[in-house]
């Protein structure tokens, strides 16, 4: 485990499961800002029982078996005993390696070849209750290859928690969590402003996004302000009567590598790269005080 601190927050990864992070916490009254994984969630060894981890080199499912790239047909296996697609690529079933660390910033990178060479790097920064989130990768295949990007951040839900973030249109999806049509957003799932999250099952994905999002938590004493950049998509997971959800930053909709022009995706030739990032600002509800005479760890 790496453990990095501010004055306010403290984050904890761990790089042999999948680049993940673990915890991210408000120091002074150990609140979590993401899903608290407990010693039973870090056991299992899985990063979707962890706090968020990264999607490279694509985000969600991709249906078909593969997908054509320039040089031929690249044939994928599904990936999780879960889900009956690939799913959210490779970077997050790879151990990662510490290549640079502080008190308050880590270098996390990973040499891959599976399902064609590349390079990642995740970059995390702390620093006045504010975490940034940077991944990039960067194509070492000779042929070229269609790339997206994604974070899959899981976040604590509570009787309270509300969430903004504008969206344009959203995926319809069918029985396999596969898009149909693009739809306008129904009231129940439009967050231009503040609402607390449905009741029913949400698994889509959100177009015409600008990258902001608001997380307010009265429960846990807190509001995260959060932006995202090279990510013009988010998918909202709502699972029923469960403690979290996500709404995860990504750079395509879900099967992009099927749909018409294959939106978001980027096509790389050998040594050029593509970026995303999140950030994600605490600010304390007022008299909370959580950030307030911060104790150390």
């Amino acid at each position: 485990m790496i453990e990095l601190t501010d004055q306010f927050t403290h984050l904890v990864l761990a790089p042999a499961l999948g680049g993940s992070l673990v915890n991210w916490t408000v120091r002074a009254s150990g609140q979590p800002l993401l899903r608290h994984s407990d010693e039973h969630a870090i056991n299992t060894g899985l990063p979707g029982k962890l706090g968020c981890y990264p999607l490279a080199p694509w985000s969600n499912r991709i249906a078909h078996g593969g997908f054509d790239n320039p040089g031929g047909w690249l044939a994928l296996a599904p990936n999780s005993l879960t889900d009956p697609f690939p799913i959210h690529g490779s970077a997050w079933q790879q151990a990662w390696e510490v290549t640079s660390q502080s008190e308050h910033e880590v270098v996390l990178e990973l040499r891959c070849e599976t399902p064609f060479a590349y390079h990642a790097r995740q970059r995390f920064r702390l620093n006045n209750g504010e975490l940034n989130i940077q991944l990039c990768v960067t194509h070492l295949a000779a042929q070229p290859a269609w790339h997206g990007l994604g974070l899959h951040p899981y976040l604590p839900r509570r009787p309270g928690t509300r969430l903004q973030a504008r969206a344009g249109q959203v995926w319809k999806s069918d029985a396999a969590k596969l898009p149909t049509a693009l739809a306008p957003v129904p009231e129940a799932w439009d967050f231009r402003q503040l609402k607390g999250l449905p009741e029913g099952l949400v698994d889509n994905g959100f177009c015409g996004w600008d990258g902001h999002c608001v997380i307010e938590q009265p429960e846990l004493g807190y509001r995260l302000e959060c932006q995202a950049s090279g990510a013009d998509y988010f998918l909202l997971y709502c699972p029923p009567g469960l403690e979290f959800f996500c709404i995860e930053p990504v750079s395509h909709p879900v099967n992009a590598h099927h749909l018409p022009g294959r939106p978001g995706l980027k096509l790389l030739e050998h040594n050029q790269s593509i970026q995303l990032n999140f950030n994600l600002k605490c600010i304390p509800h007022v008299g909370a005080g959580l950030l307030a005479n911060t104790v150390d760890q």
